[in-house]
């Protein structure tokens, strides 16, 4: 059909938009499903990383290194095949939120439970002075981190594919191998893409500046 600036192959992307959109919704349903099932998790997991006592303490530890040190892609086929098999069907969407959920959630726990162990007392004490809550305290010192994860969580909603999901990625390999669509590789692979950079890179960008933030006023503090 033509390369990168074949008129032919945008013109057809831009005739089937509606599959990059309907897309891009499956992929935002996706990862705001699994960002709200990673903060759960995180914050109990993360809480129970940092206390003095053991069972919670082994816990938090078991289900960290367990989810960290395997693939994302063989999870979410475990939880989507076994239930299968086993003859408790769950829907793709369903089984990509929570396979996205729980590893990213692990990751979350650390990031909550390191900032938790890093911050430091005259921090808080910071904070007690100017009215902060502890929601308000841990959600200004521990957000700045947490927002990176929800960057990666929403580009790992690619993974829906593997087990034939109808997100950005999926949507995209279908059209490029359609009958009637097939050819537009590069313009397909670019709107692609762009919309993915359209969600994550204001993430990316909001948490660089919230750290640099608490990095300035840390130092004010100090000086």
């Amino acid at each position: 059909m033509g390369g990168l600036f074949s008129e032919k192959a945008w013109a057809v992307v831009l005739a089937h938009k509606a599959n990059f959109i309907q897309g891009f919704g499956v992929t935002l349903e996706s990862a705001i499903g699994g960002i709200l099932i990673a903060l759960v998790l995180g914050v109990l997991l993360g809480l129970m990383g940092v206390s003095t006592r053991k069972l919670p303490h082994t816990i938090n530890r078991i289900y960290v290194e367990a989810i960290q040190n395997t693939p994302l892609i063989l999870q979410l086929c475990l939880l989507y095949y076994a239930c299968s098999f086993s003859g408790h069907k769950i829907g793709i969407l369903t089984a990509g939120i929570v396979a996205l959920g729980i590893y990213h959630g692990a990751y979350m726990a650390e990031v909550i439970r390191a900032g938790i162990e890093a911050v430091p007392r005259g921090q808080f004490e910071a904070a007690d002075a100017q009215g902060f809550d502890y929601t308000q305290k841990m959600a200004y010192i521990i957000l700045p981190p947490s927002v990176n994860q929800v960057g990666n969580l929403i580009k790992n909603t690619a993974v829906l594919y593997i087990i034939g999901g109808a997100d950005l990625i999926s949507s995209t390999y279908n059209f490029v191998t359609g009958a009637t669509t097939g050819g537009a590789y590069a313009p397909a692979y670019i709107v692609c893409g762009v919309l993915f950079f359209v969600i994550c890179f204001p993430l990316s960008t909001l948490a660089g500046k919230w750290e640099a933030k608490l990095k300035a006023q840390d130092e004010m503090m100090n000086a």
